[in-house]
């Protein structure tokens, strides 16, 4: 077997980044971001439950500015019920995300290349080898996911393996390789849920207030006589709710979308650290922006951010850094071109 060009790493360092010391930084984030969208599942919930009570009060005794009992035990609620979901999700997630999108386990005798590639890059990272998925596209594109670098599985797609010779296959399973060592692949699963979570919720009470219109409006005229100079207080928490049900969702977005982004850098300087090649992933990456990244066969809002390109939508150097899921394919090479340089 030819061995891979070699580019020289000292104290597994690349252009001055202390790859131990950005895998430390990476878990303590993931778990303050976990932390940031249970927050913001909690003040959804909170909201609501603020909101039900202040519809339930008499609005000469309701205080606009006092805590609410209802909205701190729907803030637990719904703060709970995240942690669980993300939980048990974790527990299966990894199933979950192979069988969405189409992806079969393969044997070494099935897939000779492919299994030694990823059992090499999986001894330069000093981990088990993890479980070897194909999917049936020919789309460019793969991911990793898993609980833990113990139960990790890294599947690719057959248009991958047509396209890209070892040395290019190399650097996308050690790409791949290294979301799981820097735990990337927990933490995504996570967040998705989460993010999931919030998003179903504030879905489900905007369609409530759409159903609940045309009820609300037959007994408008009764409860404004009833009220007495309380609508203004109503309307004040009808828009504080609509207001937030809309935002909720999308913070939570932004922050998974945000944090997707500069793991992909990392998985990418990991690459180079695990494979001392970053000539393979270079000519990988061009390949991926220049061939068939879509396919509706792979890819869904709920996983595009696992991929090492997003399925759904190519992103350019102009995109916003808060609305792409992963950087561009030429920001993503010129950071490559200028590892090891000082």
């Amino acid at each position: 077997m030819p061995e891979a060009p070699h580019v020289p790493v000292t104290e597994a360092r690349v252009n001055g980044t202390d790859f131990l010391a950005a895998q430390r930084d990476n878990r303590a984030k993931t778990w303050v971001l976990i932390l940031s969208l249970i927050i913001i599942g909690f003040l959804l919930g909170y909201v609501l439950g603020w909101a039900l009570e202040a519809w339930s009060t008499d609005a000469s005794r309701f205080n606009l500015f006092a805590v609410s009992g209802l909205g701190v035990l729907g803030g637990a609620g719904l703060a709970g019920i995240g942690v669980i979901s993300a939980g048990v999700t974790l527990a299966f997630g990894d199933k979950v995300v192979l069988s969405m999108n189409g992806a079969r386990e393969v044997t070494a005798e099935q897939e000779p290349k492919l299994h030694n590639v990823v059992e090499e890059m999986a001894i330069a990272a000093g981990l088990p080898k993890p479980k070897v998925y194909v999917m049936e596209s020919e789309a460019l594109n793969a991911f990793a996911t898993g609980l833990s670098p113990q139960k990790s599985a890294i599947a690719v797609t057959r248009g991958l393996m047509k396209a890209l010779n070892r040395e290019q296959l190399q650097g996308v399973v050690a790409h791949e390789m290294g979301h799981v060592l820097n735990l990337d692949t927990r933490y995504m699963v996570a967040v998705g849920i989460m993010v999931g979570l919030i998003a179903l919720v504030s879905d489900l009470v905007l369609r409530s207030f759409r159903f609940g219109g045309s009820s609300s409006s037959s007994s408008s005229r009764r409860s404004s006589r009833d009220s007495k100079g309380g609508g203004g207080a109503a309307i004040i928490v009808v828009v504080i709710m609509v207001v937030f049900l809309i935002l909720a969702p999308i913070a939570a977005q932004l922050v998974r979308f945000a944090v997707s982004r500069q793991r992909e850098y990392l998985a990418d300087a990991t690459s180079v650290q695990l494979t001392r090649n970053p000539v393979g992933l270079i000519g990988a990456l061009e390949k991926l922006g220049g061939g068939n990244t879509k396919a509706p066969e792979i890819g869904n809002r709920a996983t595009q951010h696992l991929f090492i390109v997003n399925p759904l939508k190519n992103f350019g150097e102009h995109a916003s850094a808060l609305m792409a899921t992963h950087p561009s394919i030429q920001e993503r090479i010129e950071r490559l071109q200028n590892l090891g340089k000082v």
